[in-house]
């Protein structure tokens, strides 16, 4: 191979080095308008905004969040606003890119719709902190018995016994 060629191959390859990251992340599209959160939290701070069609890059998933980039910034968006995948598609595939994406099993055909977050997975608990500016919200936001019972009346809300499930049986086996 001639000099002039081991320089193009090497330029091609170094280009495609550094491209390669950004290929390997999930592309995305806004299925409606959003707020991007500096944080995964709803009242953290707004740095941007999503519009419905707008393309997004797809960072991580963590929770009911995906860290996305997008034209108007980096941050947060609720995993249930945006569909794994390009635009221009149908909407069957929206609401199947969605549940995908929210059930992690894009891609499988085993579409399974939710409407809300499974839990703290092991990486949340990890990353947990104590926040005594959150501690102080909740307590602001605690009511009394008596608040809770007009509320109750006002809702129209009826008292409800409900039993105990039984023991579990054990058996011989289990050594219980």
């Amino acid at each position: 191979m001639t000099k002039a060629g081991r320089k193009w191959v090497s330029l091609f390859a170094l280009l495609w080095a550094m491209t390669s990251p950004a290929l390997a992340q999930d592309q995305g599209v806004a299925l409606k308008q959003d707020d991007i959160k500096a944080e995964p939290f709803k009242d953290a701070a707004t740095v941007g905004t999503i519009k419905k069609g707008d393309s997004v890059s797809i960072l991580k998933k963590q929770g009911g969040w995906l860290e996305i980039t997008a034209a108007q910034g980096t941050g947060w968006v609720r995993v249930l606003s945006v569909r794994k995948g390009v635009a221009g598609g149908n909407a069957a595939a929206e609401i199947a890119g969605v549940a995908g994406v929210a059930t992690g099993r894009a891609g499988t055909g085993q579409v399974v719709s939710t409407t809300g977050v499974r839990g703290l997975g092991e990486e949340d608990l990890k990353g947990a902190r104590f926040s005594e500016a959150e501690l102080k919200k909740a307590d602001a936001a605690a009511i009394t018995a008596k608040e809770a019972k007009q509320f109750a009346v006002k809702g129209e809300l009826v008292a409800r016994t409900v039993p105990w499930l039984p023991a579990p049986k054990t058996t011989a086996s289990e050594g219980r």
